[in-house]
């Protein structure tokens, strides 16, 4: 039987990982590959797999813990998409405060599973703005979470900046060439996911071939468990109904400000805030990165009296707060014409990484 070709894009939390994914799958069915899609969380309720199966790709989750933690978990997906879908290339996008990958994910499967995986050079996804923010001396920012993003870059085959189309031509050129000084010998490409600006060129390049985990960082575990701990992780699912039919984009756009402005004025730091809001008139997106920047949104979701929320959010604040705050602003933005009934609402901090496999070197 033929090799499945494996595609490992990783990048921390609002990257645009999600966004690629699902551009990726659909110029690759242009091609005529059969692509199958795996998303990773700590937690079920994921918007990204939402996204995913409402565009009409074949997806798999692994929830509960990262692909790392959870190797056994993630070839036992693998080994389902094969059996029942029999895809060309897989694609899996691990969760966004994970890293140590080469050394715990793609190592394990060059050596245990060479002959069911055709590996490709591993991508990390890269915002530009964050990426700013984390090298631009912010006091504000968290030691061991900047830890985590630094150590997802130095183990990258290939880096991506990802939404080049944000920012200016001048803030463009200066992240690259802070890539270039800070992690000199990493090959670099730009790229605009959601536009699909770059995205065959990423293809060709990793389906070429090429060397994947060629790098593995040096990882301390202490200071990449403080890193996860320090984010509030919450997953919720709501149920939304209503006697007249609701201007839903509106909600959501309502919903995403009042969050933002609680989290900011409780002192939280916003990782990646989104919803996705699916009525019968279709499915909506909605996604913020930072504590400052715009709220994007992707799709429609037509005026009706019902709709079903899913909340994720990755927040440097406490967990119970976290809660408290979304439960709120949920409520505040239904208001009376809307009953808001929350049907699943997840809280926590990430446990300390405990991968099943790590190898020290390349093999």
């Amino acid at each position: 039987m033929a090799k499945v070709k494996m595609i490992i894009v990783g990048g921390f939390l609002g990257a645009g990982k999600t966004t690629l994914l699902a551009k990726a799958a659909g110029k690759l069915a242009q091609r005529g590959m059969k692509v199958g899609l795996i998303t990773n969380d700590q937690a079920a309720n994921l918007v990204d797999t939402g996204v995913l199966r409402q565009a009409g790709q074949e997806v798999r989750e692994v929830a509960g813990a990262c692909f790392c933690c959870a190797y056994s978990r993630l070839l036992y997906v693998c080994d389902e998409l094969i059996a029942t879908f029999n895809p060309d290339v897989i694609i899996g996008e691990p969760v966004g405060s994970c890293t140590d990958l080469s050394a715990t994910v793609l190592q394990p499967m060059k050596k245990l599973s060479r002959d069911t995986f055709d590996l490709s050079p591993f991508t990390v996804l890269i915002d530009p703005a964050e990426f700013l923010r984390n090298f631009s001396g912010d006091d504000s920012a968290v030691d061991s979470v900047q830890y985590i993003y630094r150590k997802q870059i130095e183990e990258a085959d290939l880096l991506v900046v990802n939404k080049g189309d944000t920012i200016s031509p001048e803030d463009l050129q200066a992240v690259e060439s802070l890539i270039r000084k800070e992690f000199p010998g990493i090959p670099v490409m730009t790229m605009s996911s959601l536009g699909g600006v770059g995205v065959d060129e990423w293809l060709d390049r990793i389906l070429a071939g090429g060397k994947a985990g060629q790098h593995i960082a040096e990882v301390d575990y202490d200071t990449y468990a403080d890193g996860e701990a320090a984010l509030g992780w919450l997953n919720a699912a709501v149920r939304l109904s209503a006697a007249t039919a609701i201007n839903w984009k509106a909600f959501g756009a309502d919903l995403m400000a009042r969050m933002r402005t609680r989290l900011v004025a409780a002192s939280g730091r916003i990782a990646h805030l989104k919803i996705l809001l699916t009525s019968r008139g279709g499915n909506l997106k909605m996604s913020l990165t930072s504590n400052t920047g715009e709220t994007s949104d992707e799709g429609a979701a037509s005026p009706c009296d019902r709709a079903t929320l899913v909340i994720n959010a990755r927040v440097r604040a406490d967990p119970e707060e976290l809660k408290a705050i979304v439960e709120r602003c949920v409520k505040e933005a239904a208001g009376k014409a809307i009953s808001a009934e929350v049907v699943e609402i997840t809280s926590f901090r990430p446990g300390r990484p405990n991968p099943l496999h790590r190898f020290d070197s390349p093999v």
